[in-house]
């Protein structure tokens, strides 16, 4: 009998009420519309609170975590593993910053953060990151993670070797949007030039080779717009939720 891995989405921003895929009957929704002090920066009662709301479910899903904004939930269901593991984040952006508070989670710092704290991560992969990016990150933080940068995923289409070669334990996948090109993802920050062809093609090579246990998809465009692009940026990324959704799904 095969597995059947739970979707969870996240509602933070009320993005997904325009996206037709989180109306699946299958998908659970987790409400978090009425939360304070989560948005980008994650306070110690946001945290708590967040954590308190998210308890029951498992780090072991599909998880649909709303904008980039709160992409440092990746950290917190990373730490919910009970085994050794590595994690593979597609992302524009590094998210390897120093926090400006301490005690203070944010979107911007959250892969240092599992990087310095979390006892049972391997190894951290970061694919698709501009390398001007990459480059301001501090040298002693920069030599304990493996890059592809977006020039080098552009001139190599497979899951490069070395990555393979590093990973013996299961891996955890973080897939930002912003990794991907204007036409497959409209987002709140800059974005990368990865077309959803060349994520797909890197995210089979992975679960081929790999122990995937669980994945989550960031992302979203916030609803702060004029409400015809609105509708125009969540049709886009609705699409490509669905694709990726369905080959995960296919591929579990």
């Amino acid at each position: 009998m095969e597995k059947k891995i739970p979707v969870i989405l996240l509602n933070f921003t009320g993005v997904y009420n325009l996206e037709a895929f989180a109306s699946n009957k299958n998908i659970i929704h987790v409400d978090c519309q009425d939360m304070k002090g989560v948005d980008c920066y994650c306070d110690e009662e946001g945290r708590e609170e967040l954590h308190r709301r998210l308890a029951p479910f498992p780090a072991e899903a599909i998880h649909f975590i709303d904008s980039g904004d709160f992409h440092y939930l990746t950290e917190y269901w990373v730490s919910r593993l009970q085994e050794p593991f590595s994690l593979i984040v597609f992302d524009h952006h590094p998210d390897m910053q120093q926090p400006e508070w301490e005690g203070v989670v944010s979107c911007g710092g959250w892969v240092k953060d599992v990087l310095e704290k979390n006892p049972l991560v391997r190894h951290i992969i970061i694919v698709g990151a501009s390398d001007e990016l990459i480059a301001q990150v501090p040298i002693h933080l920069r030599e304990k993670v493996l890059f592809y940068s977006q020039a080098e995923m552009n001139h190599h289409q497979a899951w490069p070797s070395k990555a393979g070669k590093l990973i013996h334990e299961p891996v955890y996948i973080s897939i930002d949007k912003d990794v991907l090109r204007k036409q497959d993802a409209i987002t709140d920050w800059s974005n990368g030039n990865m077309t959803l062809i060349q994520l797909q093609a890197v995210l089979r090579i992975i679960y081929a080779h790999e122990n995937v246990i669980g994945i989550d998809i960031t992302g979203e465009c916030s609803a702060t717009l004029d409400y015809f692009t609105e509708v125009e940026d969540a049709a886009i990324n609705n699409k490509t939720n669905v694709e990726l959704m369905q080959m995960i799904l296919a591929e579990s």
